[in-house]
């Protein structure tokens, strides 16, 4: 039996009260209730290619597991959460011989190549989905495209009449007006990437993760503080407009932000073993969110931020075995943030 110290080096310090399967299914509900809001507005095209993404990650986690597990490993639904997270990143027109390969490197590279769930060094689906981005570029052209045209001030003629009703009714007793075109953020638009058309379910889905702490949602609150913050203060000037008057409201409901904080940054992989360490990554995170963006000109910036931040999570783990986890000092470390951080 390893001592104290050993266990402390080698344990993830993550506080989550669900089981993987349970947390794994909620997570695959919620993807595929988005798939289906996105789906309304394609013609399908969304559904198809998570039903390809689903059946290759699942033969994918077969080929993988099945001779020392036989079902069992299909039975946790990390295999279906990974697909369909990867679907809610990709375009909703993409082909799905193309989602279904990208949920194939997810599982058996991303997922299986260091030893399973819980020993990936990045979250699966953004695996595979920086599979298919360098892989095939033309596939994203429709989705990026249609980014440049994601808002629009004058909004469809529902989103006009919506708005107005809610202005005469609510908003005026605030002292504000809301655009029409918000209200389209919460519609079918344009070619996008899937959780971008569906962000009314992502809403619904990313509360439930956070009620049932499906996840560590401190974190991902605290990236959303962050990146909220910086595109206030610095999203206009971006584009030669003034400090403090960037579009909040905007960048949370769009470029896959509310999948990246909920998904993405909560994910183990994302974090440090430490509460103050994975802290630091998230805040990271959002600054190369806003930067990659609002500077680099990449809608879906956020993506790369996460990919990024987990290039070095490894370092910063390496750092925090040293300062928290090593000698009189490091219990001394670990005590002074145990259970505050749950």
């Amino acid at each position: 039996m390893p001592d104290t110290d050993t266990q402390l080096r080698l344990s993830p310090q993550v506080n989550i009260s669900r089981s993987t399967a349970a947390r794994m299914w909620v997570v695959v509900s919620c993807a595929f209730l988005a798939v289906l809001q996105s789906a309304l507005g394609d013609y399908g095209a969304s559904l198809a290619a998570a039903l390809a993404a689903l059946a290759s990650a699942v033969l994918a986690e077969l080929a993988m597991t099945y001779k020392a597990h036989r079902f069992e490993k299909i039975r946790d639904g990390s295999a279906a959460a990974s697909a369909l997270v990867l679907v809610l990143l990709l375009p909703n027109h993409i082909h799905p011989v193309y989602a279904a390969m990208g949920a194939a490197f997810a599982v058996a590279v991303v997922k299986h190549s260091f030893g399973g769930l819980g020993s990936n060094w990045m979250n699966p689906a953004l695996g595979g989905w920086l599979f298919i981005r360098f892989s095939w570029p033309m596939s994203f052209a429709g989705a990026l495209e249609g980014s440049h045209d994601y808002f629009s001030p004058v909004g469809s003629a529902a989103g006009q009449a919506v708005s107005g009703f809610l202005n005469r009714t609510v908003f005026q007793f605030l002292g504000t007006v809301l655009p029409a075109g918000y209200i389209d953020l919460f519609a079918s638009k344009p070619p996008g990437i899937v959780a971008d058309r569906a962000v009314l379910v992502v809403i619904f889905g990313v509360i439930f993760i956070a009620a049932f702490q499906i996840s560590r949602s401190w974190l991902s609150i605290l990236y959303l503080a962050v990146y909220g913050f910086l595109v206030r203060m610095l999203g206009d000037v971006s584009s030669g407009g003034d400090l403090w008057n960037g579009d909040v409201l905007l960048a949370l409901l769009s470029g896959g932000t509310l999948v990246t904080a909920f998904i993405l940054i909560a994910d183990p992989s994302s974090g440090a073993k430490s509460a103050p360490g994975s802290a630091v990554l998230a805040i990271l995170a959002a600054v190369l969110s806003f930067a990659f963006r609002f500077w680099g000109g990449a809608f879906y910036g956020c993506f790369y931020a996460v990919a990024l931040i987990n290039a070095f999570t490894p370092l910063l783990c390496k750092a925090e075995r040293r300062l928290l986890y090593s000698g009189s000092g490091g219990r001394l470390g670990l005590n002074a943030f145990k259970g505050k951080w749950a």
